[in-house]
């Protein structure tokens, strides 16, 4: 329990400029300064936000977006997973632009308001029933009131115990009423069981949902506020899928579950730079790197590394959740149980790096 309230209660502080097009006084107001929440979604800080900056707007309809170093921001990504994901290097306060005016439809889902966001997270929480049950009967099922109260305790970010008593009606695992309400007293032991054991002592097994996020920072830097901010979000890879967790499953790891999203591109053999953009490689060593192997190009005559210039080979410099940078060896059940996000996905935020190897 403690875990989870660290997770609801966790939050990034903020300092958001308003963009120079839409300062219409001078002096230009100064930054807001917010506190927002890590579960929550950049949209519902409108009310805060607007008041503060409404006597500088121009005439106009207000749409609020904003973005960082020049990048439109998701909104159906949560704020903490927006930041973790953004911020190689994290920045605190972390510095955002706010617009009001000239929404970027091109770039960006049309977001009309709070209502918009509820009916992203709802549509998130039926493709987790989905992948768990096979369907959406769960969710689909749940009364309207149920609803409302399950939303209101997302937006008034922080209240757990609200989340918890509606929560545990869909049945969806992982992070449940009765689970959550256990003792953590009873944890897995090696050799103990052929199963994978959840903080509680119960077996997790099937399918988790899953969101993976990739991004490739270059070069292997010591210090990463050196990396190049993300300029694109096709930069970026994004992977939904599920984690499944079989029975005989033997101390099933983050690195397991990693490695089982990205098995089918590990890299086999040398590539060119612009083949490992997308490729993200990791062995079973406990740093997730993977040694590449060079011997095969002595096979295509003395120039190929000439004609090749370099090979190249991806391999994770870190491995991010909900501000947390955890081991690879940390149990995975561990990791669903207390860092899942309250539509039952876990964001999980990978930096590669590309590095040169010399044949």
């Amino acid at each position: 329990m403690e875990a989870l309230r660290y997770i609801w209660e966790g939050a990034i502080p903020l300092q958001i400029h308003l963009h120079e097009s839409e300062v219409t006084t001078i002096p230009p107001p100064p930054p807001a300064m917010v506190l927002a929440p890590r579960i929550g979604y950049l949209p519902l800080l409108a009310s805060q936000i607007k008041p503060y900056f409404s006597s500088t707007l121009p005439p106009g309809v207000d749409t609020i977006w904003f973005e960082y170093k020049g990048l439109p921001l998701k909104w159906h990504i949560p704020t903490g997973v927006l930041f973790d994901l953004l911020c190689a290097e994290p920045e605190r306060p972390w510095n955002l632009t706010v617009h009001f005016r000239g929404y970027p439809r091109q770039l960006l889902i049309p977001c009309e308001g709070e209502d918009s966001i509820k009916w992203s997270f709802i549509n998130s929480l039926k493709e987790a029933d989905y992948i768990v049950n096979g369907n959406t009967k769960n969710v689909m099922s749940m009364s309207q009131p149920d609803l409302v109260e399950l939303w209101r305790s997302v937006l008034n970010a922080g209240d757990l115990e609200a989340y918890l008593r509606i929560s545990s009606k869909l049945k969806l695992g992982g992070t449940d009423h009765e689970q959550v309400l256990n003792s953590i007293s009873t944890s897995s032991l090696p050799g103990q069981s052929t199963s994978e054991m959840d903080i509680a002592g119960k077996v997790l097994t099937g399918r988790i949902p899953v969101r993976l996020y990739v991004r490739n920072v270059g070069e292997d830097f010591d210090n990463l506020e050196d990396a190049p901010p993300v300029n694109n979000w096709d930069d970026v890879s994004y992977i939904n899928r599920p984690v499944e967790i079989h029975e005989e499953c033997k101390c099933f790891t983050l690195h397991d579950a990693i490695r089982s999203l990205l098995s089918e591109l590990f890299l086999e053999k040398a590539t060119t730079k612009e083949e490992s953009t997308n490729i993200i490689g990791q062995e079973e060593q406990s740093d997730c790197t993977e040694e590449v192997d060079c011997k095969k190009t002595e096979e295509r005559g003395p120039n190929f590394c000439d004609e090749h210039v370099q090979s190249y080979h991806p391999s994770i410099k870190l491995v991010r959740i909900q501000g947390i940078e955890p081991k690879c060896e940390i149990p995975f059940s561990w990791v669903v149980n207390n860092l899942m996000n309250p539509e039952y996905f876990l964001h999980i935020c990978v930096f590669v790096t590309v590095q040169q190897v010399r044949c």
